[in-house]
């Protein structure tokens, strides 16, 4: 890729690479992924603000799928509690009435 057109994503918005010491642009395995994602993106038309909102939106949906995972998680855990209290409560309660109905048969 040509130095400038990664001058021009990063202007844009679409890249951000550390910095060495001397200002020299280091790019990261994330970086190059994302270098990817923008060739693979303008090379189906997109020009670089509609590049750059898709992979805004990349980003927002990755970050509600970890919320959405993370409420699952916590709705499984709650039932999963709210089950054995119940086992808990009920067993006794459900031997409690079995020995009541015995003596009310006796």
């Amino acid at each position: 890729m040509h130095p400038q057109t990664l001058r021009i994503y990063e202007r844009k918005g679409l890249l951000d690479p550390a910095r060495t010491v001397g200002n020299s642009r280091r790019y990261s395995e994330h970086d190059l992924d994302r270098l990817r994602r923008i060739q693979d993106l303008t090379s189906e038309g997109l020009n670089l603000a509609g590049v750059k909102r898709v992979l805004e939106l990349e980003v927002e949906v990755a970050r509600l799928q970890a919320e959405l995972e993370r409420a699952q998680e916590e709705a499984r855990a709650a039932v999963e509690r709210t089950h054995r209290r119940y086992r808990r409560e009920l067993v006794p309660l459900s031997q409690a009435v079995e020995v009541f109905t015995r003596r009310g048969r006796s």
